[in-house]
């Protein structure tokens, strides 16, 4: 037969026995549960994307913040004669945006019209994405002017 290993005395009767094997049974279920959570590919990079994702709405909304304390900065830097004509412009600005929503209705062939829809709301459902991209190149150009 087999020599039992060298690291673990023998039992002294059966009762003892079959706690060694019972608890041997169980490192052993335990090593094979974690091998196979090891092997299990999918599941792993399934949590790392979660990880990723996580991290990537944390760094966004700090950027998100970041961006809204320099604009806020930067508003409160403009005279008030400014910023009355930055509404003004503003508002004649949407203006013409409608008017030429109007004129692209009328005058866009419909799969033109239909690739603009599906973008639009591509656009909205990605929404955050944009808000950190756009936040990104703000910062970016932020402190390229800083420095």
């Amino acid at each position: 037969m087999t020599q039992p290993p060298h690291d673990e005395p023998t039992a002294a009767g059966p009762e003892e026995l079959r706690e060694q094997v019972e608890r041997t049974r169980h490192e052993l279920g335990a090593t094979v549960q974690a091998l196979a959570e090891k092997t299990d590919v999918k599941a792993r990079a399934q949590e790392k994307a979660a990880e990723v994702r996580e991290q990537a709405a944390v760094k966004a909304a700090q950027l998100k913040d970041r961006a809204a304390g320099i604009a806020q900065q930067a508003q409160d830097k403009l005279p008030d004669p400014l910023k009355d004509k930055a509404a003004r412009v503003a508002g004649q600005t949407r203006a013409k945006a409608a008017q030429a929503g109007r004129l692209w209705q009328d005058k866009a062939p419909d799969p033109v019209r239909q690739g603009t829809a599906r973008g639009a709301r591509w656009a909205r459902d990605n929404r955050t994405l944009l808000i950190a991209g756009g936040t990104a190149v703000l910062l970016w150009l932020a402190c390229r002017r800083k420095g």
